[in-house]
């Protein structure tokens, strides 16, 4: 029903865009818009074009034809700093476990896996329900920012404590209690806590490197030390 609704006003649209364009007069019996959406009041062309994309694309969604589309590229540090960047490589790493089609989205079938694995599974409408409370761009399948999204709600306690969401955000291995927001209990607390901490992206990142430095300078000496041992054995 919704689906011949949407069809019917992109009809009526698409009907008096050529009306207006070309001056054209509207075929006898045809179903046009009613008389309070008169040609004048059409502000632009680029708003009936976004209208009529919106239309077709929310058409194709009931449907079930309509193509995914692809994640802008984002900064997951910058977007949930609430998050330590330890705890965004785990999650990361999760989320890369369960996306067995490599194709950066977690679907349907894949959120089923992985709630199995889990030890809740969920019934089909249960994991549409899951995918739909998340799924920002309604392609019906989680990109990495909208399965990130999953744990700050949770983080938040804006999920509900019976939700199949919830259930996936304790039953991980990854505590975001802990490792999210250094331990806080409340999500608000933590938040001015993690904004006070101004330098705690280049802290992390400069531990980071520290950490790396000292892998290479142990690495280093081990090669110097063989080599003395190699160059006794040989005189």
């Amino acid at each position: 029903m919704a689906s011949q609704e949407l069809a019917l006003k992109l009809q009526r649209r698409l009907q008096w865009e050529e009306v207006e364009e070309g001056g054209l007069q509207p075929a006898p019996g045809a179903a046009l818009a009613p008389e309070h959406e008169s040609p004048a009041r059409a502000p632009t062309a680029c708003a009936d074009a976004e209208l009529s994309a919106q239309l077709n694309r929310r058409l194709d969604i009931n449907e079930g034809t309509a193509r995914p589309r692809r994640c802008k590229v984002f900064n997951p540090y910058t977007e949930f700093p609430e998050f330590s960047r330890r705890l965004i490589r785990d999650l990361e790493s999760m989320f890369k476990k369960y996306d067995a089609g490599r194709d950066g989205f977690i679907d349907l079938m894949e959120l089923k896996l992985m709630m199995e694995k889990l030890g809740a599974p969920q019934t089909h409408l249960g994991l549409k329900s899951m995918i739909k409370e998340v799924d920002e761009d309604f392609d019906g399948q989680l990109s990495f920012r909208e399965f990130l999204l999953i744990f700050h709600k949770a983080a938040a306690g804006e999920l509900q404590e019976d939700s199949g969401l919830m259930a996936l955000a304790k039953l991980s291995e990854i505590d975001v209690a802990q490792e999210g927001v250094k331990g806080a209990k409340d999500f608000f607390e933590a938040k001015v806590q993690a904004l006070s901490c101004a330098s705690k992206f280049e802290a992390e990142l400069k531990a980071e490197q520290d950490e790396r430095k000292q892998e290479e300078e142990k690495r280093r000496l081990r090669q110097a030390a063989f080599r003395e041992l190699k160059a006794a054995f040989s005189t």
